[in-house]
């Protein structure tokens, strides 16, 4: 990441985390592609986000725009105008061209709120109390823990591939 991208951000907390989620989904597409290339097989489950690996990728698509969505209604800043995560039937074929819009539509909104923003507390959607901040960081995990997932049943079922 160059120093100066995102230079105009009043909170570099926010910044890097900004970036930091920027890295983490575009990190976990390829995870995916390798995955879907092996025929990984997900772990046997009732959760309808495991009965596919189109379904699994579906989640951390829509969850991040709802993170977003979250912190902007939070912090009292327009909606950032990001369409819905494709669903799972279409989610192979458009997952680049929708990561692409959702990451331009999250580089844009935090840029000028202070640090003090971040530090306030509210009910999430899930009911539990988080902070802006610690919803950026929510946001930047969650790829990163589907991506970890990911890997691993590609080492577990013998398919190394190169997330």
């Amino acid at each position: 990441m160059p120093v100066n991208e995102l230079a105009d951000y009043r909170y570099r907390g926010a910044r890097a985390l900004v970036l930091l989620h920027e890295r983490a989904l575009r990190d976990l597409i390829p995870a995916w592609r390798s995955a879907k290339a092996a025929n990984v097989r997900l772990p046997q489950t009732t959760d309808p986000d495991y009965a596919s690996l189109e379904a699994l990728l579906y989640p951390p698509l829509r969850a991040a725009r709802g993170y977003l969505t979250w912190l902007c209604e939070k912090l009292g800043l327009p909606d950032p105008g990001i369409d819905p995560a494709p669903e799972p039937d279409r989610v192979e074929r458009e997952a680049d061209r929708y990561v692409e819009h959702l990451l331009a539509r999250w580089r844009l909104p935090l840029a000028g709120v202070e640090e003090a923003g971040f530090g306030a507390t509210h009910k999430t959607r899930w009911g539990e109390d988080m902070s802006c901040e610690g919803m950026l960081e929510h946001a930047v995990m969650h790829p990163i823990r589907h991506r970890f997932q990911l890997e691993e049943l590609l080492e577990a079922q013998g398919s190394r591939g190169n997330p």
